[in-house]
């Protein structure tokens, strides 16, 4: 990926780290009656304060009531573990200006199909998420152009967008986040008190090599340190598999593009399979749960595992603090390292940040309905309530100029995120954006874990991730 994305990715919008990833199927729906305040905001990119304040309670700049105008916001989130806080900060925008806000959310790994069935009906969504480059292909013909937009006026770099062949905006990220291997600080001293431990501290865990030599010790020892293994379950089933046919994957793509320097590819070569073994094997064994179990184990068990204690590691981002918060582990126990594969220059490496989170106008709308949709962004990331949404609820960290310092979410994660930049370690950007197909990442799943159960090879692992995406490559591309 270009050095320029990743630092002004790093610089803009890491100033603190947060979010989420993927979560819990929710898959509700809830419509919150009413109606607009005013006219849409959209050509007012870089709103002044005092216009936003005024827009938000209803009124022009100069304190004059506004027409309240028809229209309605109908938004497709993508984010299950963010369902319930969207809604309630839906009913806060229709209560204060009469807007009807619709939220409804996909289940878990259902988005695209989801996407493709509502943009069917009707009454279509106004308001929805690509994941990236590759998610527009399939939608951009759908996308309103925010050019003029107060959202994306507010955008701290163009490196946030999604931009059109025209130089259209497509598409403009909402939330910056963070993933890696979060860890139970009081455990790894404890294990560290241990005769014969192989590291005295947590920093010297700095490669695969070292990571591998200490997991497997405390896997030995897990009675000794009263924990069920290393690392949490991997659970295999919609709501975990992303995190290792998607996240993890997103380790062996990004060195291979690295090494060839690559920003995207037709047909991956799969350079770092190998190592893409090594940590799943890791995973799998010195795990809370046998390997021949995971297709049952879910993500809220991996971390109820973590929350409890009952494991040392645990893959996942920023955005799983909610999930773990108020249990076991306390606050200032939670750590995070990068995963390390074994390639790279690993002791410079970081964790992994990026963004499969961007907001899409349904340019089909009716007029008066993408109208109230702009509105409604504009309110989500100016007015009080909904920065404070972002930064208490859903511990968002943006990319947009009006999230100052005060509107940074308080995240233990975010802050020990924090510390790999202040170090100057290198973030491994988010590729996983350029994966080919949703069909790809299941075949990559399903290959994991017959390998996993012992019904299945590796091979079939390797076969899935080459040739799977050679063949879905040219399926969504049309060769």
């Amino acid at each position: 990926m270009r050095k320029k994305y990743i630092a002004l990715l790093l610089a803009a919008a890491m100033c603190s780290l947060a979010a989420a990833g993927c979560g819990n199927a929710a898959g509700e729906e809830q419509q919150n009656g009413v109606q607009e305040n005013g006219d849409a905001k959209g050509d007012s990119a870089g709103t002044e304060d005092a216009g936003n304040q005024a827009a938000e309670d209803g009124m022009d700049e100069d304190g004059q009531e506004t027409e309240l105008a028809d229209g309605s916001v109908y938004y497709l989130n993508f984010k299950p573990e963010q369902a319930k806080e969207w809604k309630e900060l839906a009913k806060i925008y229709t209560d204060k200006t009469g807007i009807p806000v619709t939220i409804e959310t996909a289940a878990s790994g259902t988005y695209e199909s989801t996407l493709k069935s509502e943009m069917a009906k009707k009454e279509a969504p106004t308001l929805f998420q690509v994941n990236g480059p590759v998610g527009l292909t399939s939608w951009k013909d759908y996308c309103y152009d925010l050019k003029d937009s107060a959202v994306y006026g507010n955008l701290k770099s163009d490196d946030f967008a999604l931009m059109g062949e025209d130089g259209s905006v497509l598409g403009v990220a909402y939330v910056i986040e963070t993933y890696g291997l979060i860890y139970n600080k009081a455990l790894v001293e404890e294990y560290c008190s241990l005769d014969g431990a192989k590291i005295k501290d947590a920093k010297e865990i700095n490669s695969f090599a070292k990571l591998k030599e200490v997991a497997d010790d405390m896997q030995a020892r897990k009675e000794e340190l009263g924990i069920l293994g290393a690392f949490t379950s991997a659970g295999m089933d919609s709501s975990s598999d992303w995190r290792f046919k998607t996240h993890l994957a997103n380790l062996p793509i990004y060195f291979e593009y690295q090494k060839d320097k690559l920003d995207t590819t037709d047909a991956i070569k799969g350079t770092y399979l190998d190592a893409y073994k090594n940590m799943w094997d890791l995973y799998i064994t010195d795990a809370t749960t046998e390997p021949t179990m995971i297709s049952g184990k879910t993500g809220d068990d991996a971390a109820a595992e973590f929350a409890m204690g009952e494991a040392v590691f645990y893959q996942n981002g920023t955005w799983a603090y909610n999930d773990i918060a108020g249990n076991e582990v306390a606050d200032e126990d939670l750590g995070m390292l990068p995963i390390y594969i074994g390639v790279g220059d690993e002791e410079n490496q970081g964790l992994c940040t990026g963004s499969e989170n961007y907001w899409c106008v349904n340019k089909n709308a009716a007029q008066e309905d993408i109208d109230a949709t702009l509105s409604f962004m504009d309110w989500v990331i100016t007015s009080d309530e909904g920065r404070k949404a972002f930064r208490d609820d859903m511990g968002f960290v943006t990319p947009f100029t009006t999230f100052t310092e005060e509107y940074q979410p308080e995240n233990p994660l975010v802050a020990a995120a924090n510390e790999y930049i202040d170090a100057g370690k290198t973030s491994v950007p988010w590729v996983f954006s350029t994966i080919p197909s949703e069909n790809w990442k299941n075949g990559v799943g399903s290959a994991l874990l017959e390998y996993a159960q012992g019904t299945g090879e590796w091979d079939a692992v390797k076969k899935a991730f080459v040739d799977g995406w050679a063949s879905e490559y040219q399926a969504v591309n049309g060769q």
